[in-house]
């Protein structure tokens, strides 16, 4: 269980990064935080990629429909500028940014910021994904969801890509990926 730091305690701003596979609850759990950033009266500010546009072009949506408002960016400097002032950081879908995010989280919470991300760790065939490796690396929180295999029921953590594209980025949900435990992902490779 993640407990929540206090950010008015003078101790600076910190990182925190959520991850794991696909369906996992990952941006559920980033609104859920927000929310409660919300009901502490702090000032917050949601980015994600501009090319995730799989349910909303301006919200944030998790796989059980929860939303917030977001400003899609094409790259991570931009959050620089657009959180200035803010006490707290979202960005969702961090695995799609250039490496610079890394720097740019480091940045915000050295200012004092909360910044809390989450994204996928690893991609389609298990490797790890983007920037997120340097974001666990750097993180001074981590929080890894599971979901279930739509195979046999287990604890999964792989993306399971259902078409042989084998290009990286591939932006999709349930109808491209489903999730998979270690067993059933590698007998299916």
């Amino acid at each position: 269980m993640f407990i929540e730091p206090n950010i008015r305690d003078g101790s600076g701003g910190w990182v925190e990064v959520i991850c794991g596979s696909m369906f996992s609850g990952k941006t559920e759990e980033l609104i859920r935080r927000l929310k409660r950033v919300r009901i502490a009266h702090l000032k917050a500010r949601i980015f994600k990629p501009i090319i995730d546009t799989r349910y909303h072009a301006e919200k944030i949506v998790s796989h059980d429909d929860q939303s917030a408002e977001s400003m899609p960016i094409s790259h991570s400097s931009q959050i620089l500028s657009l959180a200035e002032g803010m006490d707290v950081v979202g960005i969702d879908e961090a695995q799609f940014f250039d490496n610079e995010i890394i720097d740019v989280c480091e940045t915000l919470a050295n200012k004092g910021s909360r910044v809390i991300v989450a994204g996928l760790d690893m991609d389609f065939s298990g490797k790890p994904f983007g920037p997120m490796p340097q974001l666990l690396s750097i993180a001074d929180f981590v929080t890894k969801l599971h979901a279930i295999c739509m195979q046999c029921g287990a604890i999964a953590h792989y993306s399971y890509r259902k078409s042989k594209d084998d290009q990286q980025l591939l932006i999709g949900e349930k109808d491209q990926y489903e999730p998979r435990c270690r067993r059933c992902f590698s007998k299916a490779r």
